[in-house]
């Protein structure tokens, strides 16, 4: 058990019997009465996320998960499976419980895989993949003041603003937490 004064961005805990990981955290002292604490809680094998307001000094299941590096090997549209490096055993994880990471997931990447008690429930991103440039306009300098940015479609179907010079065919170093340009590779 922790404090809910405890919990920040990333903790994974149990509440009601389903695991949770805080998306958002706010700490909130209104003028009278006792601090109370915001979560953005995102349920690990549904998907789905939820607002839950805790009064300080409660207390929450917090739990600990197992990881294994797997690597990526396809999809078929619903399920995304992937391959334990060391076991060789094949898991499988529906794209609803993945979310927005499938933009991320090119056949061969290496993530790290989250289990509790035996069961897969997520995964986690390095902070940085790489990806090609598959569709972009054409950049014309010139007219810019400021640092200019057009939108490219990677491999994976994800959109990002990269800077003018950038090209179709060109891969890129994109973050993986907020899906920003890091650098040409």
């Amino acid at each position: 058990m922790i404090g809910v004064q405890d919990l920040r961005k990333g903790v994974t805990v149990e509440l009601d019997g389903a695991l949770y990981r805080v998306t958002d955290y706010q700490h909130h002292k209104p003028g009278r009465g006792p601090a109370v604490i915001r979560t953005k809680l995102r349920n690990l094998r549904t998907g789905a996320t939820i607002d839950r307001t805790f009064n300080s000094g409660g207390k929450v299941q917090d739990v600990r998960l197992d990881h294994a590096t797997v690597q990526y090997l396809y999809n078929d549209g619903e399920m995304y499976y992937f391959m334990d490096m060391e076991t060789f055993d094949q898991v499988a994880l529906p794209a609803t419980v993945l979310g927005d990471t499938v933009h991320y997931l090119v056949d061969g990447t290496t993530v790290e895989l989250e289990s509790y008690k035996g069961e897969a429930i997520t995964i986690e991103l390095l902070t940085t993949v790489d990806l090609r440039v598959m569709k972009t306009d054409p950049g014309y300098a010139g007219d810019t003041a400021q640092n200019a940015t057009k939108e490219a479609v990677m491999e994976t179907g994800l959109k990002v603003q990269v800077p003018l010079f950038v090209n179709v065919g060109d891969v890129i170093r994109v973050d993986t937490r907020d899906g920003s340009y890091v650098t040409r590779v």
